[in-house]
């Protein structure tokens, strides 16, 4: 028995025992193993059993059963001498020592079919030996089985031939088969020996050409001799070569063709070993290029095309400075991209598994040429533009195109590097340039800009808006994205940045000429400095007024400042409450006339030019001098005292009248609108004036028709009595006037009156008025034949005759 059979017998051994163990009410029986012709079944041993009976009975057939006995610490027995393939019943009986069965158990099994017999083993394999044998009845399958001291293995096969597969190749091996059913295997068949063949070398193939291909291998342990047989595909021309060598070449074979090989070893017994087969291609032939086209999109690149050749699977086209392109289903191929102004050539190499042929003939092409490294534009003077770009190589001629911003297009052809073209101010153009040459030309090329300044804006209208700020407007020009606009004197510049066409321009000099200018700006070209500027005035500074000064009643004069051109118009105004009064000069003065006294003007003077008008200089109020009273009427009330009175002068708020004449003069101040004047000398012409004064120190000089002061009442009264009893009155008259009198004498019992004309001294009344006291008065009369009233009256007591001579006064008063 073998070490692994002895192995699971022990196993089940222990496994049985452990039953035992578990188990004391009862047996049980189970079959561990069956063979053609025993049967060997295991149970759990039962206590109080001294012996087991095993009893194998055919359950289909009359033969006679087979018994067989075993101790009381047996728990595994056969049965032999059975029959091969047959159903058996066997039953277990558990026996004490009184011959008892204590127990019982029953199973049935059919035992394995007949060995069967190898009748030949080969091996044509190195790793399997093919077993012919002899088929048995019954068996439903066979087991394999091989064997060497280090080596055991089983394999099942259905029937008869089988293999053994997994065998070390030239290696000597034990076969043996059994039959297999329901019930088991049985024992193994006399055993037969049999060898592998050896290993088939294991070919390596290249091809260093297109015509030939060489096959290696390493050598083959226990062979003697190797053969080769080389055929092409789709062909059934074979060759077939024996060498012992380890390498062998082909020759002569068609290019790009594929070409098997089998190869084939043989043991000292002359026996075939495995065979293995390899198929190599052949190196393709060298395509022919036929066509190179410079390709133009968004990269430059070549097309390739050849003639595609049999047994290449891809090609790769090379250029003369290494780029290159790969096809596997296209016999062409594009190179992108590729450097412009190139003189360079091109071939193809085919491929397959063998590796590359030879490369084809190079063909020459030339790319399209560069773009020049800088294009610009210059302008040697205006509106004449020059576009200018670098040579470039490999170029016939040059095509620039000029593209004004508004979409007006011109092109120049020419050989040289350089177009002229007209460009106008105020746009922007779009300049490129192409280089062609056979191969085309660059589907792009760079684009500058340039643009010109921008035009100088015509009708420029330029505007005072206000005296110290001109309001500058002109069309928009093209080109402009921002105007600078100034205003320039000697002193001063303003300026003035917008992005509209129109500017105000502040804060600058009155009455000053300057020169406005708009400049048009953009960022690109800066700004054009060549516009025309224009020049424009400010209205005149306002001038000031320094001193107003009356020169009569009604007429005052102004006093200016004269802060302008002597062209220059003042306009001055003086506004009251009830009327308004204008003067103009071009000096620096003007006359105010006819204002009304009494009143408060708002005086304000305004310098006028062609330029406009200036603001109004600070106004200054002028008070005219109080009005004239209407009349003045002076009254004497005695001879040397006077009762001026007059009316309301508007504005006055107080008075001075005077009235004055050669011999001396008389003055009152006062708030009233009459006045008692003393000192006033009689007979005598007086001028009458009056100055009316407002609350704020104007004055008003007013005068009026001369006042004559009464005549003067005579001196040196004396009555005298006539020798006819007459009166005559005497005295001695005052001043160089010469006057007429008027004498009234009044008594107690009569009145009388006399008059003097012509100068004369005295009066004589006719009358007898003696002896009677008489109150007398000498008065002249004035001018108007009115007599005055102001004469002081003399008392004289008149005696009767007989006393003569001068009557004696009762009462004087001397007038000197």
């Amino acid at each position: 028995m073998r070490t692994t059979d002895l192995k699971m017998l022990k196993l089940l051994l222990l496994l049985t025992f452990t039953e035992i163990c578990a188990a004391q009410n009862g047996i049980t029986l189970s079959v561990f193993t069956v063979t053609s012709k025993s049967m060997t079944v295991q149970w759990n041993g039962l206590t109080g059993a001294s012996s087991y009976k095993i009893t194998a009975t055919p359950k289909y057939s009359s033969n006679r059963p087979v018994f067989a006995h075993f101790g009381g610490n047996t728990v595994l027995g056969s049965v032999n001498s059975l029959s091969p393939n047959t159903v058996y019943t066997v039953q277990l009986e558990a026996i004490d020592n009184a011959l008892n069965v204590l127990s019982s158990a029953k199973t049935e099994e059919t035992t394995a079919p007949d060995i069967p017999v190898i009748v030949q083993a080969y091996s044509k394999n190195s790793d399997s030996i093919t077993v012919e044998f002899t088929e048995v009845s019954g068996a439903t399958s066979y087991i394999l089985r091989a064997e060497t001291d280090n080596f055991f293995s089983e394999t099942p096969v259905s029937g008869s031939p089988g293999t053994v597969v997994q065998l070390q190749p030239y290696t000597d091996y034990q076969l043996s088969v059994m039959s297999v059913n329901s019930g088991g295997r049985s024992q193994p068949s006399e055993t037969v020996s049999a060898r592998t063949v050896v290993v088939a070398p294991m070919l390596n193939t290249t091809s260093p050409g297109n015509d030939s291909i060489v096959v290696s291998w390493l050598p083959v342990k226990n062979a003697v001799l190797y053969t080769l047989c080389i055929i092409q595909e789709g062909s059934s021309t074979r060759v077939k070569v024996n060498t012992t060598e380890n390498t062998m070449t082909f020759y002569d074979l068609e290019a790009g063709a594929t070409y098997c090989i089998k190869g084939t070893a043989w043991d000292p017994q002359g026996r075939t070993g495995d065979d293995l087969t390899v198929c190599q291609i052949t190196r393709p032939p060298s395509p022919d290029v036929i066509y190179v086209q410079v390709t133009q999109g968004r990269s430059l690149g070549i097309a390739v095309y050849w003639v595609s050749v049999q047994g290449a699977e891809n090609y790769i086209a090379w250029t003369s400075n290494g780029r290159n392109c790969t096809s596997t289903d296209n016999s062409y191929c594009y190179i992108t991209p590729l450097e412009c102004g190139q003189n360079r050539s091109v071939s193809v190499t085919a491929y397959n598994t063998a590796g590359p042929s030879s490369p084809s003939q190079p063909v020459p092409y030339i790319t399209y040429p560069c773009l020049p490294d800088k294009i610009w534009v210059e302008e040697p003077s205006p509106s004449n533009c020059l576009l200018k770009w670098d040579q470039v190589q490999l170029v016939e001629y040059y095509m620039a195109f000029i593209k004004r911003d508004d979409g007006t297009e011109r092109s120049c052809n020419t050989t040289e590097t350089t177009c002229q073209f007209f460009c106008a101010c105020g746009y922007t153009y779009l300049v490129t340039v192409f280089p062609y040459n056979q191969a085309g030309s660059s589907p792009y090329a760079n684009v500058q800009n340039y643009t010109t300044i921008p035009c100088c804006p015509d009708s420029v209208t330029i505007q005072m808006i206000s005296t110290d700020t001109l309001e500058v407007m002109w069309s928009p020009v093209k080109g402009a994205e921002v105007y600078e606009t100034t205003a320039a004197e000697t002193r001063d510049t303003i300026h003035c940045n917008d992005t509209s066409p129109v500017c105000a321009l502040s804060d600058l000099r009155c009455n000053t000429p300057y020169s406005v200018t708009v400049t048009p700006c953009s960022e690109l070209r800066g700004c054009n400095r060549t516009c025309p500027s224009s020049t424009r005035e400010t209205a005149p500074c306002p001038p000031e007024i320094l001193d107003m000064t009356q020169a009569n009643s009604s007429t005052y004069r102004v006093f200016i400042t004269n802060p302008n051109t002597p062209n220059t118009n003042y306009n001055i105004t003086a506004v009251g409450r009830y009327d308004a009064h204008i003067c103009e000069t071009r000096n620096s003065s003007c006359d105010l006339t006819q204002l009304s006294c009494g009143s408060a003007y708002e005086v304000t003077t305004v310098a006028t030019t062609a330029a406009g008008r200036s603001l109004p200089g600070y106004s200054k109020l002028l008070e005219t001098g109080p009005c004239c009273p209407t009349f003045v009427n002076v009254t004497q009330v005695t001879q040397a005292l006077t009762n001026v009175t007059w009316s309301p002068g508007s504005g006055a708020r107080s008075y001075v009248t005077s009235l004055s004449s050669s011999r001396g003069y008389a003055k009152c101040h006062t708030l009233d609108t009459h006045c008692l004047m003393g000192c006033i000398t009689c007979s005598t012409n007086y001028s009458v004036t009056l100055e009316a004064i407002s609350s704020t120190g104007h004055k008003s000089e007013c005068s009026y028709h001369g006042f004559s002061s009464s005549p003067c009442c005579p001196t040196a009264i004396k009555i005298y009595r006539k020798a006819n009893n007459s009166l005559r009155v005497y005295w001695r008259p005052l001043g160089p006037q010469i006057s007429n009198y008027t004498v009234n004498l009044n008594g107690t019992g009569a009145n009388y009156t006399c008059t003097a004309v012509d100068g004369n001294k005295y009066c004589d009344v006719q009358d007898d008025i003696c002896g009677d006291v008489y109150t007398v008065v000498v008065a002249p009369e004035g001018p108007n034949g009115m007599k005055v009233n102001f004469c002081q009256p003399r008392t004289f007591s008149v005696p009767c005759p007989g006393n003569a001579g001068i009557l004696i006064s009762r009462r004087r008063r001397s007038l000197d």
